[in-house]
């Protein structure tokens, strides 16, 4: 609820009172189609996501392999792969976000679940297809390309060489806090009613968010922060490797992803007491 007041540099602003927190637990929402509408959408939409961007990476890989033909800083590069995963989020989170919210990331689905933006069933549903969507994905990329998809990796998130667990962890904890913090600030509605004069396209952040994250962890992780994504390659990929380091790819992205969440909630916001408290008196009832 809303209405226009005068800002202090003559704009219009408008005051505005937080939305209740969705329930904890809704049952109803079952027998609506727009739950489910939601569900194929986030499917869809990180099949596409997979897709294309595990396919940008086997690209690169085929492009600077020397003994294979390819040539030394052949290929998109590290750049050209962040680029991929930034502008698809960019991309899929514009098409979707007023039909699922444009989520693609069991880790974004499990920041808005903790900050009561969604109900219990549809942050399961939701990563549920996330899940799926991603091994589709990857697995039409090992379709498509078989005679590369297992010689340069499949794509799968692993430590590399040269990094504790620890330095791998943190970086996932810390990217994946960037990126859903990003997503809480960029979609904010009283942000949005405070600054009105200032428009914000909330996909365009969140997917550089997305790509500033893969420029710094690449080298560390092969950039999960998102764990349908890891989850995808290492079931098609199916090696030990990705496999051994498969919970830094859980792990580290929802304790992100949590934090993010109680920083926005109880420190930005300050409204995280609303939320506690309708836990509480769900567990009450």
């Amino acid at each position: 609820m809303a209405k226009g007041v005068e800002g202090a540099e003559g704009y219009q602003a408008r005051d505005y009172e937080d939305p209740p927190p969705t329930p904890f637990f809704d049952a109803d929402e079952l027998t609506k189609w727009s739950l489910y509408r939601a569900v194929i959408a986030e499917f869809v939409a990180t099949l596409l996501f997979l897709y294309v961007t595990v396919l940008t990476v086997i690209g690169y890989k085929i492009q600077s392999d020397t003994t294979a033909g390819g040539v030394d800083c052949g290929g998109v590069g590290i750049l050209g792969i962040a680029w991929a995963f930034g502008g698809m989020i960019f991309i899929l989170v514009y098409c979707t976000a007023g039909i699922s919210g444009g989520h693609i990331n069991p880790a974004v689905t499990f920041g808005l679940f903790l900050a009561r933006k969604v109900t219990l069933i549809r942050a399961v549903l939701y990563m549920v297809a996330q899940c799926l969507g991603a091994i589709c994905g990857v697995g039409f990329v090992k379709a498509f390309q078989s005679a590369y998809y297992v010689r340069y990796g499949g794509g799968a998130n692993s430590l590399a060489d040269g990094y504790s667990t620890g330095a791998g962890l943190a970086a996932e904890i810390i990217g994946t806090f960037v990126l859903v913090y990003t997503v809480f600030s960029a979609t904010d509605p009283k942000r949005n009613a405070r600054d009105s004069h200032v428009p914000v396209l909330a996909p365009l952040p969140i997917g550089f968010a997305v790509f500033m994250v893969h420029l710094a962890t690449i080298p560390i992780t092969g950039t999960g922060i998102n764990p349908a994504r890891s989850f995808g390659a290492a079931v098609i990929f199916n090696e030990s490797k990705p496999w051994d380091d498969h919970w830094i790819f859980w792990v580290g992205p929802f304790i992100g992803a949590a934090i993010a969440a109680f920083y926005h909630q109880f420190v930005l916001r300050a409204s995280g007491s609303k939320s506690l408290g309708s836990f509480r008196s769900a567990a009450n009832v």
